[in-house]
């Protein structure tokens, strides 16, 4: 009896199992779907959601060669067929070719837009297969077609095909030539008219397979606004839309919209990102932390203070529910639009001097960093899980912050004045509380290859853009 072995093709992804059939003079048991081993043995987590049969009563019925919207994985319950897959998708490898026979002892695991055909053998032949999304008339309309007698895939069909049984569809299928190629699944970012969103939309803005919406197309504290959008062409998704008025969130008003967005609104994103098999990057916050310790890495518990920090923990767990995710915590975000530092500059400009927090310390993150990190993040693929990002350096205090700003304008720094958290806030409500340590431990952001510009240095090249 062989052991459970999953190997390699020449058409990425495209795996080919060795079953066990323990047996004896009665017959052969197998186990044809078994996720902990499978996956242990280096299937894909695919997630499959319906069980398919096709049944197959004479030697050479041939069918394909069809490239699904969703992964699948084949075997035979009985009988036995000679497959044939061919690589559809966008990219270097596509017109890549593969075969195989497969009998009960083998099972082919078949990513998204690969196209599969098969031919039976041995009759009769009940050819199962699981994927991951359920057959619709609409996902229908996404298949892509390739003909069995394409030149280019030179597919060696054990009964050749003017001996073989075909439908009359399969043999009008377009020639590699005429195919146009699977594209790959589009990315959404929620939350376009942020600081973050609009970084994104700069950043990815060459890119066609990417959407941003702004909160008018998709509100995520809306359960009607998410039930009519459509998510079914997303690979990935990135909430860069978030409730970020600390001091907001401390009144009646502000404390439900806050968990609306901050965490069920993040749930709804959740489950969208399950039911599509989508990645989803989600931003977080220092907020999730009380501030007591200088430096915050990944693995300390949250222990926030206020109401916006709450919903923001909570919304991480419900991420971290997601076994394809990656939550991107950041601090003292700066980009295009309201920001500390815009104000600053402002007040320099206009000849104010104000008095600036020197007891909170952390350090600025610009929003085109944080999108470059996301944008790492998605392309390198690390291990799922939460990554600190914020730009490198000295942690700093707002004073300092603010200070650096006046210099870097042209203005005295001089006419800052640093004053604690304490007097600042003396004789005002409805103050949230804030964590007197925001800095974040990049370590392991920096272990998958990015390197976050220094604050300084960004806040300089920040200003005269």
């Amino acid at each position: 009896m062989t052991d459970l072995t999953v190997h390699t093709t020449a058409i990425p992804g495209l795996l080919v199992l060795d079953l066990p059939l323990p047996g004896d003079s009665r017959g052969w048991f197998k186990e044809n779907w078994q996720r902990q081993k499978m996956v242990a043995a280096g299937l894909p987590d695919f997630g499959p959601v319906q069980n398919n049969i096709s049944y197959n009563q004479a030697v050479g019925v041939t069918r394909g060669i069809h490239a699904e919207p969703w992964d699948k994985y084949i075997s035979v319950a009985t009988g036995r067929v000679f497959g044939a897959w061919v690589d559809l998708r966008e990219g270097d490898s596509f017109g890549a070719t593969y075969w195989h026979e497969i009998t009960p002892g083998v099972a082919v695991f078949v990513p998204r837009g690969v196209g599969n055909a098969f031919q039976t053998l041995e009759a009769p032949a009940a050819y199962t297969y699981l994927v991951n999304d359920h057959w619709s008339a609409a996902a229908q309309a996404r298949y892509t077609f390739l003909n069995l007698a394409d030149e280019t895939a030179a597919i060696p069909w054990p009964i050749p095909l003017a001996d073989a049984e075909l439908s009359a569809k399969d043999t009008a299928h377009p020639r590699l030539v005429d195919v146009t190629p699977v594209p790959p699944r589009r990315t959404l970012v929620v939350g376009g008219g942020g600081q973050l969103g609009r970084a994104l939309a700069e950043l990815w803005e060459s890119r066609a397979e990417v959407d941003v919406v702004t909160r008018a197309e998709l509100d995520i504290a809306d359960p009607q606004s998410v039930d009519a959008f459509d998510f079914a062409p997303y690979g990935a998704i990135v909430n860069a839309a978030a409730h970020t008025a600390v001091d907001a969130a401390e009144t009646d008003e502000g404390r439900r919209e806050a968990w609306a967005v901050n965490t069920t609104g993040v749930g709804r994103l959740v489950e969208a990102a399950r039911a599509q098999r989508a990645t989803l990057v989600h931003v977080s916050s220092d907020y999730v932390f009380d501030g007591s310790v200088p430096m915050h890495s990944e693995e300390e518990p949250p222990s926030p203070l206020g109401v916006y920090g709450q919903t923001k923990a909570a919304g991480d767990q419900v991420v971290a529910t997601l076994p394809d995710h990656y939550i991107v915590r950041t601090s003292w975000v700066t980009g295009e639009g309201a920001n500390f530092v815009g104000t600053m500059a402002s007040l320099a400009e206009r000849g104010i001097d104000p008095s600036v927090v020197d007891d909170q310390i952390g350090r600025l993150t610009f929003t085109q960093d944080l999108a470059e990190a996301i944008d790492h993040l998605l392309a390198t693929r690390p291990a799922p899980g939460i990554y600190n990002v914020t730009s490198a350096g000295e942690p700093r205090s707002w004073a300092q912050i603010a200070a650096e700003v006046f210099a870097l304008t042209g203005h005295d720094p001089a006419r800052i004045t640093p004053v604690s958290t304490a007097a600042y806030y003396a004789g005002k409500v409805g103050i949230a509380p804030r964590p007197a340590h925001s800095a974040l431990d990049l370590a392991k952001i920096t272990a998958t290859g990015f390197a976050p510009r220094e604050q300084l240095s960004a806040l300089r090249e920040h200003l005269q853009r």
